[in-house]
Formats: C-alpha cells, structure tokens, sequence
C-alpha cells in the first residue's frame, strides 16, 4: 500500500512540473505574438499610458462635444460622427506607434480620408444655416495631422485651433444672447484641441514616437491581425543526391554552364585571338575617312512609361441666387457684370470661389464675405454690419455710401477705395499683406498703406505695440 502511495505522489509532482512548463511556454508564445492580437509587447503593454490618455480625451472633450452636436442636430450632428470617426482611427493609429517600429509604408491614408470627408461635407452644405459651424470643424480638423509633424506638432494643432475660432466667434455672435446650445457646441468642440495640445506635450512633444522594441508595423492601419503562433519546425532534410552519368555534365542556361565555358575559354590562352572575325582596312573608320561622314544608327527608343494626363479639374457650377436671407455668388470665372440690384437690410452676401469677376451690390444690406477668391472687384453702397474678406488675393473693394467695419484676414493684396461718407469706418487686419487704403482727395485718391510690420516693447506695466517706421 506504501509502495503505491509513494508512486501516485510521484505521478503528482510530475503532472504540477509538466503544467508550470506549459504555463511558461504559453507566456513566452503570448509574448512574442506583439500586437498581432491587440496585446503586449515583449510581455510589457508599451503603449498603455499613451492610450489611455487618449480615451480620457475621447471620454472627456469629445463625448461632450458629441452631446451637444445631437442637441443642435441637423448637420452639426452628422459633421459631429465623422469628427468621432476621425478620432477613433487616430487612436488606432497611436496604439499601432505605441506598439510597433516605423513602417516604410504610409499608414495616414485613412486620417486623411477622415479629414478630406468632413472638408467635403460642409463644401456641400454651404447653404446650412449652420455654415458657422460647419466651417469651425473643417478649418481645424486638419490638427489630426500633427502625427505628420516631426518637430513640434504642438504649435501646428494650435495653429489650427486658431483658424476655427474665427468662425466660432461667428457663431457666439449670433447665438450668445439667444440659444446657449451654440454656446456649449463652441466651448466643448475648442476643447478637444487644447486637451489634444496637453496629449502631445505629455507624449510626443517632439513628433509622434513609435516603439523601438516592437516588430515593424504592418503596411495597413487595418490589416487583419495575425493568430500568435509557434516558429514552424525546420524542413526534413532533402533526399539523398543520385549520381547519374549525365551529372558530369553541366546543364545548359545554368550557371554552371556558364562558369564551366568561361573558364574554357580562359585556358586557350593566347589561342582564344583564332576565333575573331578578319576586318579588312576599308571596313576601318580610322582608315576610312568616308564612314565617319555616315550618320550614325539611331537607337531605338526603349517603351517608357507613357504619363498619363492629369485629371482635369471639374469646374463647378457658377450660382448666383437668394437662399432664405443668403445670397450666394460662387465659382464664377471672368465675368464682370454680376449684379444684386433687390437687396433688403436683414439680406447677407457671401462671394465664394470666384475669380477675375466683378460683382456690384446696390441697396442697403446687413453684411458681405469674400472667401477664397483671386482677382474679384467688388462695389457696393451701404452696408450696416461688416465686410469681411478671408482667404483670399488680389482683392478690389470700392464703398459708394457707408460701412462701419471692414475685416480683412489672411489674404494677398487688397485695395479698398473709401468713400467720403466712410472715411470713419475700422479696418481691422490679421495675417495680410499688401494692403492699401484709398481715400478721395480733390476727385482722386490718395494711397495709404496698411502696416504690416510692427514694434513691441515693455513699458513697465503693459505690452506697447506701434507700426515700424519701414512698414509705412
């Protein structure tokens, strides 16, 4: 009875040491399997951290920007889901760095997917009454591009913060005093770009870092992942050689063959000269002078890749027509006698796209924007808001009655001719250049130039800023 006790303990401690061997090798396989199931590294989750950072921004900024998208509706809440969208790839994108080396194939192809899709979507909608909004999110969602940058992509995602702030205020503008939804849309939708701005300086602060102890990226952001597996065993050894007669014998077209006859050649020696071709002189071009004169035979020209043309450039439909309180003038090309004769006070007008046009407005109307155009004129008579031109070059304004303000913002060359019953109007400038006031003198005009470089200096309680003298 001892005997057999004895034997089953030993059966026990054999089974447990089998079981903790197992246990290790399944660790070791978990291991070296990397992120082709989603998991670890070398046993160590690299980018947890990383990610897990990016969930809060997700969790936080984001969910309550989606929250307040639905509340508006309309477009703001499908622009809203292709932002999410946009943002949950760039997650997968940063697990990917976290987890494996730099691969040689590009893996932004579906960012900028995302990015190309929520610009494309308010170019449609440019009649919304949310426009404002729409073109916050498009200005500012290139910012997902930072994992492009190499230096410092904090200051780029600024960058772009800033440009939808110019459309957000548009938007507290209108909505500040009547509809606190707009209000909440603008505050939580800035967020996500200033807690983006936090991620980076925590985590990439000098360009996106990828793992350099995992294995190299896969050449798509969505490949399907691989099943962790054991190294496959070494093939069996190959078949005994079988000596024939014709194995002396080189076969021809291989490498051997032509080895053997090359160095069959080389033993002839100075016998290798008998097997050349007899010139005779007149078949010499340096004793025959008459096969210089010949032309020489033209090579014929190996097939190349033959470029295909570009595509050419689908031109959109020019429009000019009343949309509610809107009127919309866009993507005319050379034409100079576009005209708005029935305007009302509460009436808007936006130019978009055109270029080399001439537009006149007559009446009394509430504002006017030029965005993205080249060589417009625009005249008009009265406006009791602003004019505002964005985006834009070479741009010529004439007022003929009265306007209070005039914005002119990232935009080349830009000539406004005042009249005498606007001499008083602000011009506010940001990011332009070239850009000269007219003001009527004596039946003519007078040329001012608007400064575009200036001088700060600290005069003990406050910043001091005044145009430099070189500036004009």
């Amino acid at each position: 009875m001892a005997e057999v006790v004895t034997v089953a303990q030993g059966l026990m401690e054999r089974l447990e040491r089998a079981v903790t061997r197992l246990e290790k090798m399944s660790v070791t396989m978990q291991a070296s399997s990397g992120m082709a199931n989603g998991g670890c590294v070398n046993g160590i989750d690299g980018g947890k951290s990383c990610v897990e950072a990016f969930d809060l921004l997700l969790r936080g900024p984001m969910s309550e920007y989606m929250n307040n998208s639905r509340a508006i509706g309309s477009e703001v809440e499908k622009h809203a889901e292709m932002v999410n969208n946009a943002l949950q790839t760039q997650r997968t994108f940063l697990k990917m760095a976290a987890m494996h080396q730099e691969p040689l194939h590009d893996l932004l192809k579906p960012i900028s997917d995302h990015i190309q899709e929520i610009q494309s979507f308010r170019e449609r909608n440019r009649g919304s009454s949310l426009f404002n909004h729409l073109s916050a999110v498009s200005e500012s969602i290139p910012a997902l591009g930072w994992v492009a940058v190499c230096q410092k992509p904090g200051p780029y995602v600024k960058e772009m913060n800033d440009a939808a702030t110019f459309y957000t205020n548009r938007v507290l503008k209108d909505y500040k005093e009547t509809d606190r939804r707009h209000v909440d849309w603008v505050r939580s939708y800035l967020s996500i770009w200033t807690e983006m701005q936090s991620f980076i300086k925590q985590y990439h602060s000098t360009g996106l870092v990828w793992s350099k102890s995992g294995p190299i990226a896969p050449p798509s952001l969505y490949d399907p992942p691989r099943a962790p597996s054991c190294p496959p065993p070494p093939p069996p050894p190959g078949p005994p050689p079988v000596f024939t007669d014709d194995d002396s014998k080189p076969q021809a077209g291989s490498v051997l063959a032509q080895h053997s006859e090359l160095f069959a050649q080389l033993n002839q020696g100075m016998d290798i000269t008998k097997g050349l071709k007899h010139i005779s002189d007149d078949k010499k071009t340096h004793k025959n002078p008459n096969l210089r004169s010949q032309t020489t035979p033209t090579k014929t020209k190996s097939p190349g890749t033959v470029n295909s043309p570009k595509a050419a450039i689908q031109k959109k439909t020019p429009l000019l027509e009343l949309e509610g309180k809107k009127w919309r003038v866009e993507y005319f090309e050379q034409k100079h006698d576009l005209m708005i004769e029935e305007t009302e006070l509460k009436q808007v007008v936006y130019v978009f796209g055109c270029n080399n046009s001439t537009l006149q407005i007559k009446g009394k109307i509430n504002s006017i924007i030029i965005d993205n155009c080249k060589k417009l004129g625009l005249v008009f008579e009265n406006v009791v808001g602003i004019v505002e031109i964005i985006n834009s070059k070479a741009i010529q304004l004439q007022v003929l009655g009265t306007v209070p303000t005039i914005s002119i913002n990232k935009t080349e060359g830009c000539q406004v001719y005042l009249s005498k019953d606007s001499l008083n109007c602000d011009i506010v400038s940001a990011k332009s250049s070239e850009m000269n006031i007219l003001v009527p003198q004596d039946d003519e005009y007078r040329e001012f130039p608007v400064p575009e470089q200036f001088k700060t200096v600290w005069d003990g309680s406050k910043l001091v800023t005044e145009p430099t003298e070189i500036a004009g």
